[in-house]
């Protein structure tokens, strides 16, 4: 039996992104082309299937590291700001586009609410499994 952890990361989030595209609940919103992801990046996400790809980034993280909630996910998504010739610092991500991801998770049935934020449901286990396993083989 191939679980997430048989596989490299970038392969099963490619996995299930492809497989994402296919389920009806998850779709990017409209704002999406016009919006950063976090005041540490200069320009709104320009791959054409990003929101797929952050859907399936978010699941593998909650299947991972147990629930997790926004607060968790916008310091792992946030990173270096530039701040000219002063020094660097880590900016936390927008929880916009997060908390609309979970969202759209949550309706599709693949994550659900815990006490201390997301966790995923045997529904979303065996949709990462089935990715795990194509990725795989």
């Amino acid at each position: 039996m191939v679980t997430v952890y048989d596989v490299s990361a970038a392969a099963l989030v490619g996995k299930a992104s492809e497989k994402l595209k296919d389920v009806s609940e998850i779709s990017p919103p409209k704002w999406l082309a016009y919006a950063k992801t976090g005041s540490h990046v200069e320009r709104a996400p320009h791959e054409e299937n990003f929101w797929y790809r952050r859907c399936a980034s978010l699941m593998r993280n909650i299947y991972i590291h147990g629930e997790s909630g926004v607060n968790r996910f916008k310091t792992h998504y946030g990173g270096r700001k530039n701040r000219g010739s002063r020094p660097e610092h880590h900016v936390d991500a927008g929880g916009s586009a997060i908390r609309k991801a979970l969202q759209q998770l949550e309706k599709a049935g693949l994550v659900k609410k815990g006490k201390a934020g997301r966790e995923i449901t045997p529904k979303g286990r065996a949709f990462l499994d089935s990715a795990a396993k194509e990725a795989k083989g």
